[in-house]
């Protein structure tokens, strides 16, 4: 199975440096690795020898693409690679993977601006994996899109790896790129977020939960998000809607952590399109933002995609439904040219009410979003 950015990846590597971020785990090594021919050359920060290399700046010689995985664990990260790409573009192609927010982790030193493309690699997708059953969906939804627990097949190899997973993201991710002084409450509030997912989320709760200052929590969660353990998507604010314009909702790249299965539909849906949001911001440029709608009368759209601001498609998730639901009919009444969609696991027809909301089948909708 190919990753629908491999071929764009190729591309951008004959112009410029190629940064490739997201979960770790999520594939992004097999998928730099995959790009390697005779002659090309792969660093990883984390193996002795090839740190060694990097600390002394014994790079390979001659020409070909140099592959610097987890480098951005170096404070002087961003210096080395300028250096190198500055002096040796025309030899060497260079693409740095990291498991963190690249953009966040600048030590200081000179701007790469101008110097690369990034990209963002999500979990494996509906339309990567060609589901187009309920069989296949369920296992999608039940093990989660991370390749390795996804290709276990198995239940209990994906809880044993998920618990891996957030030892070594709590307790050696976070350890080597923030100060933390209390790593035993940040793991409290990385097995406690899970719980939440899908709702407005009160920060003010889980200090009381944690008994740690509103500002700490707060730092807690954008260190999370950095990490590529969870992401918040905000309310749309728009002067035709009375919008509540506060509280960020939050969602797991790892959607099967999520225990409820309504939040864990719409966990999945959300991640498919953050991945589409990304592609289409990597890719064309596009200035694109996934939001949500709440109001004061409590009338909600589970995701607002926009484009420069501007509305253009809304989508409510459900698993099953009888008709759709008033908050995206809501919606629609305000913004008649907005696309108003609700995607459902169990429906087999589409079809389209008075009003020009629609329903359709959730499988055929993110099999839809596919490539960019």
């Amino acid at each position: 199975m190919e990753r629908s950015i491999k071929k764009q990846i190729r591309d951008d590597l004959s112009r410029k440096m190629v940064f490739l971020a997201g979960p770790r785990q999520v594939g992004k090594t097999s998928l730099a690795k995959s790009l390697l021919i005779k002659g090309d050359h792969y660093l990883n920060w984390d193996y002795v020898e090839d740190k060694e290399k990097i600390l002394l700046n014994q790079w390979p010689t001659g020409k070909g693409l140099l592959i610097l995985d987890e480098i951005h664990k170096y404070p002087e990260w961003r210096n080395v690679v300028k250096g190198l790409f500055d002096k040796r573009k025309e030899e060497l192609k260079i693409l740095v993977t990291g498991s963190a927010r690249l953009e966040y982790y600048n030590y200081g030193g000179d701007s790469l601006q101008g110097r690369y493309y990034l990209h963002h690699l999500a979990p494996l997708t509906v339309g990567e994996l060609n589901i187009s059953n309920l069989d296949d969906f369920n296992q999608l939804l039940e093990l989660s899109g991370f390749p390795e627990p996804f290709f276990s097949g198995s239940l209990i190899e994906r809880n044993r790896w998920a618990r891996t997973y957030r030892d070594l993201l709590v307790r050696e991710d976070i350890r080597d790129l923030e100060n933390i002084s209390d790593l035993s409450k940040m793991e409290k509030l990385s097995l406690r977020l899970p719980e939440l997912v899908a709702s407005p989320l009160s920060l003010n709760g889980l200090r009381e939960d944690l008994e740690v200052a509103h500002q700490t929590v707060s730092s807690w969660c954008d260190i999370l998000e950095r990490m590529y353990y969870i992401f918040r998507i905000y309310p749309i604010g728009h002067p035709q809607i009375k919008a509540n314009k506060k509280q960020a909702k939050h969602y797991h790249y790892d959607w099967a952590l999520v225990k409820d299965p309504g939040a864990r539909l719409e966990n999945l849906v959300a991640v498919h399109l953050l991945s589409w949001c990304q592609k289409q911001q990597d890719i064309f440029g596009k200035n694109i933002t996934l939001n949500y709608y709440r109001d004061a009368e409590k009338r909600e759209v589970d995701f607002i995609l926009s484009e420069d601001g501007q509305p253009f498609k809304a989508i409510e998730c459900k698993s099953k439904a009888k008709d759709i639901d008033t908050g995206i009919r809501y919606f629609k009444k305000n913004f008649s040219n907005v696309e108003c969609i609700q995607i459902e696991l169990h429906n087999k027809a589409p079809y389209q009410n008075l009003d020009g909301t629609k329903a359709m089948p959730l499988i055929e909708f993110l099999k839809e979003l596919g490539s960019p």
